[in-house]
């Protein structure tokens, strides 16, 4: 028999029921309502209604998308490429005689820091950071701006850089990984790609699926259209989403499945720092002109980098703690991108969330299959990832059940190669060969033990229990007669049945008259006995 369950149903009255029926019906619109109003990937977890009650649900969430410029920390290089020290005139590409602007550190009215790439113009007063004349020429007017947010984050748009009199004809985007230990290209620019950078111009759109995330040289923005038309410098973000999610960015399921399933796609917008190597100021359309060299220089009024904080999708909230952007993690994780597990779980299950399936994903909040499978699939008509051949006798979409004819060890880890005991039920007293997860199996009637191999008070075993058909306590042999091994009664002559509980004889008088004889049958024998002896 089966132990009783520690969750059996308790008698409940029709107003418990009711209750119970509201909070369901208040769970499922809470649910909804919170599925409507939030975007893909923007809930970590919700309260669901089960059999057993309300559990929490886990899903694979993303912070919002926010203009990070707020929180990034510039710096440009080398020393001395700010003006104003000493002060410094400049003249306009438009009309190179013009030359009354001036860069004075000293003056706040008149200085160009680099904190002006980032500020918020309410004014209405376009503030910019301006470097040095290229009075130096021909050597070579170049400067590095490098910006940092000590956090990985996720680009979500086009990174827009405003240039006030003029855009490069020469830069390069450089971004980092790590910190800016190591840094690597993002993009080129240049108005002559072929000889500047030995590389045939492209453009985005010239991509295609699989070489999206190519490293390429653009003459776009390099080119001189004049100062006042068209001031920005773009990584294209959006127009590489579209790819995959159609000009007006609707298919986001397709992107988000093609960020799981490609290779080096979810990478490639992944960075800590990025930074900008200026290599040649704009020229106004014409060669370079030395006898005005009071024209040439860089000046940017602000940088855009559209971005979210890259948590793994394990936290939905990205807040600034301490100086610094920090992931506000779930499902168990913590560290500065969720990185990690929380103490007390096993460091070696950490795995990243999956976009997949969409449009909630799965939180991963263990090792996807448990250390049991080598191999993943998604299946595309059932939108789940499952687990494909598990091992060490697991079962499940992620490897996490135990096959049948096997129960929990609950001393080892989900991940342990001993995670499941075989039930080892003995197939004459069991049902079956499965167990329950304390390891009990079903018995047969008149059958205990928690492997069924055992018979109850009553019943006697012969390849399985059979009911006892005599005892020496509750089914006793009447009449005189013993009990042989609890299977049957052995009786004297003049008694049969089960117990010996009848008499040979039909009739009582009769049957003790032939009994009385049959006792003294020998003694009425006896003097012809002695007498035969005597003769011999």
């Amino acid at each position: 028999m089966w132990p009783p369950s520690p969750f059996a149903a308790r008698p409940h009255s029709s107003s418990d029921h009711s209750r119970a029926m509201l909070r369901q019906a208040v769970l499922l619109l809470l649910h909804c309502f919170a599925s409507l109003t939030l975007g893909q990937y923007d809930l970590c977890k919700s309260l669901v209604s089960t059999d057993d009650g309300a559990v929490w649900e886990q899903y694979a969430c993303q912070p919002k998308a926010q203009s990070m410029k707020d929180y990034m920390r510039v710096k440009v290089d080398p020393p001395g490429i700010t003006c104003g020290n000493p002060p410094e005139r400049f003249c306009t590409l438009e009309n190179p005689y013009l030359c009354s602007d001036e860069c004075d550190a000293s003056n706040p009215d008149l200085a160009h820091p680099p904190q002006l790439m980032q500020d918020r113009e309410h004014t209405g007063r376009i503030t910019y950071w301006q470097t040095v004349t290229w009075a130096r020429y021909p050597e070579p007017l170049l400067a590095n701006i490098s910006l940092a947010w000590n956090k990985s984050l996720e680009l979500t748009d086009d990174i827009a850089i405003t240039f006030e009199y003029g855009r490069p004809t020469l830069m390069v985007l450089d971004k980092s990984m790590d910190h800016g230990r190591t840094w690597q290209p993002y993009q080129f620019y240049a108005d002559d790609c072929l000889e500047s950078f030995n590389m045939a111009p492209k453009r985005v759109p010239d991509l295609s699926p699989a070489n999206i995330t190519l490293v390429i040289c653009t003459e776009q923005f390099s080119r001189w259209v004049g100062s006042k038309n068209d001031k920005n410098v773009k990584f294209e973000v959006r127009e590489r989403f579209a790819v995959f999610a159609g000009p007006r960015l609707l298919n986001m399921d397709s992107l988000y499945t093609r960020m799981e399933s490609m290779k080096g796609l979810r990478e490639f917008f992944t960075f800590t720092n990025l930074r900008l190597r200026l290599l040649r100021p704009a020229l106004g359309g014409t060669y370079m002109q030395r006898d005005n060299l009071l024209k040439y220089f860089y000046a940017i009024s602000n940088i855009e980098v559209p971005a979210r904080c890259k948590c793994n999708l394990h936290s939905s909230l990205c807040l600034l703690q301490e100086g610094n952007l920090q992931c506000q993690c779930e499902h168990n994780t913590t560290g500065q991108d969720c990185q990690r597990c929380k103490k007390g779980f096993k460091a070696k299950s950490w795995k990243a969330g999956s976009y997949l399936p969409t449009p909630n994903g799965s939180p991963n909040t263990y090792c996807e299959c448990y250390g049991h499978s080598n191999r993943c699939s998604y299946i595309d008509y059932l939108n789940i990832v499952t687990c494909v051949s598990c091992k060490h006798n697991t079962r499940g979409q992620n490897c996490q059940h135990c096959r049948l004819g096997y129960f929990r060890n609950n001393s080892a880890e989900l991940d342990d190669e001993g995670v499941c005991i075989e039930c080892n039920c003995n197939q004459m007293g069991s049902v079956h060969d499965r167990c329950n997860g304390t390891g009990f199996c079903q018995c047969k009637d008149g059958t205990t033990g928690p492997k069924c191999d055992d018979c109850f008070p009553g019943y006697y075993w012969k390849q399985g229990c059979y009911s006892n058909v005599c005892d020496e306590e509750l089914l006793l042999c009447q009449n005189g007669g013993t009990c042989s091994q609890n299977q049957k009664c052995i009786c004297p002559p003049e008694f049969k049945g089960v117990l010996c509980q009848q008499s040979r004889c039909e009739g009582g008088k009769a049957c003790n008259t032939a009994s009385t004889l049959h006792l003294l049958a020998p003694l009425v024998l006896l003097p012809h006995l002695l007498a035969t002896l005597t003769a011999h």
